[in-house]
């Protein structure tokens, strides 16, 4: 069955990323990691908007202030003020390491901030780690040895807690205590190869299953709860990054890009590579947790 795919209306990014839902003021945002800034569309007038970062911006969350972000830039994670720019320093985050940053974050259902960094070289080895954030600034180290920290998400639930490594194409699961945020018995979820979609970014729907933008196979894979996959769909996009459910019903998908500019000839094939993509999948999503601060 094929699948109807639009491009949205708004300007690319060399490496968007981190789509948030806010359903408090029907607006989408998402990132540009080296591009340097932060977006927001305003679903109901499809109102564009951009603020520029002062450094890498790996991703971001939202908190129980409407006009407050938590985000994560290269080093550090803190909250961003939008109508005045300020940035209120939580955590510095491995700086004095300068071979990772951080990447993939999310708020989690205990109200923390989840976030993980990545070998920023190109053999990527496995240095990088996952983190806690709470809102007081406490920083947890949660799992090690990793290369790319990604895919975070959480059942509908909150009692399974979902993370990827991209580079060796695992996606793992552990049980999730809402309460504390504490974590244990780690298995296997699902192993992706290369040509099937290496796991990037990922989001739960309403049904338990596990959306990830298969970043190598230009596609999106929903896996059912026990792991199987059960539907990939293929994207007009090569390189999709992270799919996230929004619109006031939640039942809209959009999914980020990024532009692959070491790679002239798939640029020039697909020359709107880095934009947003959306489709409708006849299932719903979650809404997005609070940061509370």
């Amino acid at each position: 069955m094929s699948q109807e795919i639009a491009l949205l209306d708004v300007p690319t990014c060399r490496l968007g990323e981190s789509p948030v839902w806010d359903h408090r003021l029907s607006r989408l945002y998402w990132c540009d990691i080296t591009g340097q800034r932060l977006h927001a569309l305003d679903w109901l007038d499809r109102r564009h908007m951009s603020w520029p970062m002062p450094d890498t911006i790996g991703s971001l969350g939202l908190t129980s202030d409407v006009d407050t972000l938590v985000i994560a830039l290269r080093d550090k994670v803190g909250l961003h003020h939008l109508p005045t720019g300020r940035f209120d320093l939580l955590t510095d985050v491995e700086a004095d390491d300068p071979r990772t940053r951080l990447n993939d974050g999310k708020v989690g259902p205990d109200g923390a901030f989840w976030v993980g960094t990545m070998d920023d070289r190109p053999d990527r080895q496995p240095i990088a780690s996952l983190y806690r954030i709470t809102p007081d600034g406490a920083l947890t180290r949660m799992v090690g040895e990793l290369r790319t920290s990604n895919g975070l998400a959480w059942s509908p639930d909150g009692a399974t807690l979902y993370h990827s490594d991209t580079r060796p194409g695992w996606i793992d699961c552990w049980d999730f205590e809402v309460a504390t945020g504490d974590i244990s018995n780690r298995r296997r979820f699902a192993q992706v190869v290369n040509d099937a979609g290496r796991p990037d970014g990922a989001t739960m729907d309403a049904e338990g299953c596990y959306w990830s933008a298969g970043v190598s196979a230009g596609c999106l894979n929903r896996f059912a709860p026990d792991g199987s996959l059960i539907r990939t769909i293929p994207l007009p996009l090569p390189r999709p990054t992270m799919p996230c459910f929004c619109g006031p019903d939640l039942d809209e998908l959009v999914i980020t890009s990024l532009r692959p500019e070491t790679d002239a000839a798939l640029l020039s094939a697909y020359p709107t590579s880095g934009g947003l993509m959306a489709l409708t999948p006849s299932v719903k999503g979650l809404a997005s947790h609070l940061f509370r601060i």
